[in-house]
């Protein structure tokens, strides 16, 4: 079964569990809706459903989906506004679980969360969306996401969503914020091993490290990179030899501290920054410098979500709608993904992609029929 039709499958289930009757149009047929017109590029509520009311599309909803109509506009937003976005959220993880089967283990999660610029501004209160993310590093997959209202809140966020995931036999990875003694306990009774980084938030675990890493001699691991004409030195250290680290044992199996020291030059002028991470896993400095970059690529999906989809601009007043967008959004960016790695080159842009799709509905019922058949139309 291809990775499209177990989304169509956990789509229909969610509507038939979902209790919303008596409504013309089903929550299933303006998901599939927003699903797809989200795969063509389309940002906004209101453009995609005047593409999905234009006669090619309509022509294309019908054969692929069996839609015989197209709701009107208020219809589109209220089934989408009486989502249960919990539920979906739940659909969403259910579809990647199924997806990915046991393909997770041996994988890097790194889960860090986006604030969505411009939600404080939709609210009486002032209150701004955050939503935290689990992303499946080596593919470039989400495979999961929980919200809370404050940067702060993210570090129950990242705890609640650790406890909807199966991720035994992953290296979770995340910053600063997260390196405290209750993730650290969530992350081992979820089955993987951490990588967490400590910074200013953990002063005397910093200096601790620190303390560690001098007394140790093994030789580092070094890489270098040019991007966009910088030059980039990263050089890893590890030590197993915790003597110098007080209150070891209030980090749960703690094994390995390490640090990353990265140097930049562009132009002539030089910087450097300092990381330091702490780890229940045996890690040589080829590893550490492996699983902390993982940790960087999240932001490259946060970034796809405000460059073709423009999140952060999205003003919907209903945070509800905002959840589900969010969640459709992370859905196409994963069916790209997939069409991508198998039929594309690899310096292939997405937004070409969506584009092609949007262009003309064939390319998208062919892209559509890979993510089903696993082979084009």
């Amino acid at each position: 079964m291809g990775i499209f039709e177990e989304l169509q499958q956990e789509i229909q289930k969610f509507d038939d569990e979902s209790g919303h009757k008596g409504y013309w149009y089903s929550v299933g047929d303006a998901l599939i809706m927003l699903v797809t017109g989200t795969l063509c590029g389309l940002q906004k509520i209101t453009d995609i459903h005047a593409w999905s009311k234009s006669k090619p599309a309509q022509q294309f909803l019908k054969e692929q989906f069996g839609m015989d109509g197209i709701m009107c506009i208020a219809q589109f937003y209220n089934i989408l506004s009486i989502v249960n976005a919990e539920a979906f959220k739940r659909c969403f993880v259910r579809w990647m679980q199924s997806v990915l089967g046991r393909g997770v283990p041996g994988k890097t999660i790194a889960i860090d969360g986006k604030t969505i610029c411009g939600t404080d501004k939709l609210t009486d209160d002032g209150s701004i969306l955050n939503i935290v993310s689990a992303y499946v590093a080596e593919l470039k997959m989400t495979i999961g996401s929980h919200e809370c209202n404050s940067k702060p809140g993210e570090r129950a966020a990242l705890r609640e969503l650790l406890a909807m995931l199966d991720l035994s036999g992953t290296m979770v990875v995340a910053d600063a914020l997260h390196c405290c003694k209750p993730t650290v306990e969530a992350i081992i009774e979820a089955g993987a091993d951490y990588l967490l980084c400590a910074k200013g938030n953990a002063p005397a675990l910093k200096q601790g490290i620190q303390a560690c890493l001098a007394e140790d001699d093994g030789l580092p691991a070094i890489t270098k990179e040019l991007n966009g004409g910088r030059y980039e030195t990263r050089t890893a250290y590890v030590t197993t030899n915790l003597s110098q680290l007080e209150n070891r044992s209030n980090w749960t199996d703690l094994t390995t501290v390490g640090a990353i020291h990265r140097q930049f030059e562009k132009n002539g002028v030089s910087s450097s920054q300092w990381h330091y991470y702490i780890s229940n896993s045996t890690l040589t400095p080829q590893q550490l410098l492996h699983h902390a970059r993982m940790e960087w690529s999240i932001e490259s999906m946060h970034w796809l979500l405000d460059v073709h989809f423009a999140e952060d601009k999205t003003r919907i007043y209903d945070m509800n709608v905002q959840l589900i967008l969010n969640i459709v959004r992370k859905i196409v960016l994963n069916l790209i993904r997939s069409y991508k790695a198998a039929n594309c080159k690899p310096n292939t842009s997405l937004s070409s992609i969506m584009r092609n799709n949007l262009f003309d509905t064939n390319v998208l019922s062919d892209f559509l029929s890979f993510l089903r058949n696993g082979e084009l139309e």
